[in-house]
C-alpha cells in the first residue's frame, strides 16, 4: 500500500472501504474512505487512524513513508472507532508516542473504548509544536459526538476537519480536483443531512470558528481532500446549517394497493405546476438516507400512509422515526392516506410530523378505498391554494 501526497512532507496514509453499504442506518452506495494523515516533521506525527479492519492497510502506507516505530505524536480528533479504531494497533509500534484528544470527553472516550491510559487532553485553542510546524485544536463539540475537534496547521494552512466536510466516498482519487465535482458534493450533501443535521447549531458554530483561518486545503476523515473547491464546500455548509430551506417539496409515502400512491402523485403535481421544484419517493424503492438530502434544502415535506393494522406503514414509521432524530427544521408539512375502514394512519403521520418540528400547513387528507377522479381534484386544489395563500 502506497501513501498519497499531500503536501511537501505530509501523507495521506488512510484505507478505501470500497464494500461497506451501510454505515449505522446511513446506505453508502459508493463505500468510503477514512482518513489518517501523516506529517514528517522534528517530530513524527500521525492525525486519526482508520477503522479496525482497516489497520493493516493504514500501517503499510505509514510504512511506506517511514517504520511506524518512528511516530512521536497522535492526534485523535475524533474517539468514534472508524476514526481510532486502528489506535490499539499502531500504538503496539508506538508504545511511547503521545496521544493527544479533545478534553475531558475524548479522554474518557479513548479509554473506554481501549482500555487505555495516558492520553493526553487539549482544549480548544491550545497549540501543539512538532518542529517546523504548529498544529491548532479548535474543539468542536457534538459535531457530531462530544469529543469532537478540528486540528489546523497554519504553516501549511491545512485543516484536518474530521467529520466536517467529509463524503462517504470510495475512490482512488485523493483530491476534489481529480473525482466528479458533482458527485462529491451530492456526498457531502448527504453525509451532512445524515449525520451532521441534527447538530446544525454546532455545525453553524464550527463553520465560524474555521472560516476566519487562512485554508488552502480541507484533509476531511472521509472522502476526498478539498483544495480546488474549498470555497464551493464553505458556502454549502453556511447554507446547509443555516436551516433556511429552498422553496422545494418532496412527497414520501408506502402505498398498498396503489390509492395513497395516486394521491402522492396527485400532491406531487400540485406542487410542481404552482413552480416549487419537487421529488417523489415511494419507500419500498427508496431508502430514507437517500431521500434525507432532498429534505435537507426542501421547505415542503408531504408523508402518505394507508393503515395497516390500526398503524401506519412500517416503512412510513422507520422513516419519521428516523427523520425525527435529525431534527430537521423550518419545514411546511402536510399528512395524506387512504384507508379501508379504520383510518387512523394519517392522523399517527401527522402527529409524527409535528414531533419532528413540523409546522402542519393544510389538514390532513384521508380517503377512504380507492380516492376518485373528483377527490384527486380536490386535493390538487386544495394544495394549489394553500400554495397560493403562502405565496400572496
Amino acid at each position: 500500500m502506497k501513501a498519497a501526497k499531500v503536501k511537501e512532507d505530509i501523507y495521506w496514509v488512510g484505507a478505501i472501504d470500497w464494500n461497506v453499504r451501510n454505515f449505522h442506518g446511513y446506505r453508502t452506495g459508493r463505500g468510503t474512505t477514512y482518513g489518517a494523515y501523516l506529517i514528517m516533521d522534528e517530530k513524527i506525527t500521525l492525525i486519526d487512524t482508520v477503522k479496525a479492519p482497516f489497520a493493516e492497510e493504514m500501517i503499510s502506507r505509514i510504512r511506506d513513508i517511514v517504520p511506524p516505530e518512528n511516530i512521536d505524536i497522535i492526534i485523535s480528533n475524533h474517539v468514534e472507532p472508524d476514526h481510532s479504531g486502528a489506535l490499539p494497533a499502531i500504538r503496539k509500534y508506538c508504545p511511547n508516542a503521545s496521544v493527544y484528544t479533545c478534553g475531558p470527553s475524548g479522554v474518557k472516550g479513548l479509554t473506554a473504548h481501549y482500555g487505555e491510559d495516558g492520553y493526553l487532553s487539549v482544549k480548544n485553542g491550545d497549540s501543539l509544536s512538532i518542529g517546523k510546524r504548529t498544529l491548532r485544536f479548535v474543539s468542536t463539540p457534538m459535531l457530531h459526538w462530544p469529543d469532537n475537534m478540528v486540528t489546523y496547521c497554519p504553516e501549511e494552512k491545512i485543516l484536518f476537519s474530521n467529520d466536517a466536510f467529509g463524503q462517504h466516498l470510495a475512490t482512488s482519487e485523493r483530491f476534489d480536483d481529480e473525482a466528479d465535482l458533482p458527485t462529491v458534493l451530492a456526498e457531502a450533501k448527504k453525509y451532512y443531512g445524515n449525520i451532521i443535521m441534527c447538530y446544525g447549531k454546532q455545525a453553524q458554530a464550527a463553520w465560524q470558528a474555521v472560516k476566519g483561518l487562512d485554508i488552502t486545503m480541507i484533509a476531511p476523515a472521509h472522502g476526498v481532500i478539498w483544495r480546488s473547491h474549498i470555497p464551493a464546500i464553505m458556502e454549502a455548509y453556511a447554507r446547509w446549517s443555516s436551516n433556511s430551506p429552498e422553496d422545494g417539496a418532496i412527497v414520501v409515502y408506502d402505498s398498498m394497493w396503489h390509492s395513497t400512491e395516486h394521491m402522492a402523485k396527485t400532491i406531487a403535481e400540485a406542487f410542481g405546476d404552482s413552480g416549487i421544484s419537487t421529488k417523489l419517493f415511494d419507500l419500498k424503492d427508496n431508502h430514507y438516507s437517500d431521500i434525507v438530502p432532498e429534505l435537507l434544502t426542501s421547505r415542503y415535506i408531504a408523508v402518505g400512509s394507508p393503515t395497516l393494522n390500526n398503524q401506519m406503514m412500517p416503512s412510513v414509521a422507520s422513516f419519521l422515526c428516523y427523520l425525527k432524530g435529525l431534527s430537521p427544521k423550518n419545514k411546511e408539512a402536510i399528512a395524506f392516506g387512504s384507508y379501508g375502514w379504520g383510518g387512523q394512519s394519517v392522523e399517527l403521520v401527522e402527529k409524527e410530523l409535528e414531533a419532528c418540528g413540523f409546522h402542519i400547513c393544510m389538514d390532513k387528507i384521508r380517503i377512504n378505498y380507492i380516492p376518485s377522479g373528483e377527490q384527486l381534484q380536490e386535493i390538487y386544489n386544495n394544495v394549489t391554494t394553500m400554495l397560493n395563500r403562502k405565496n400572496a
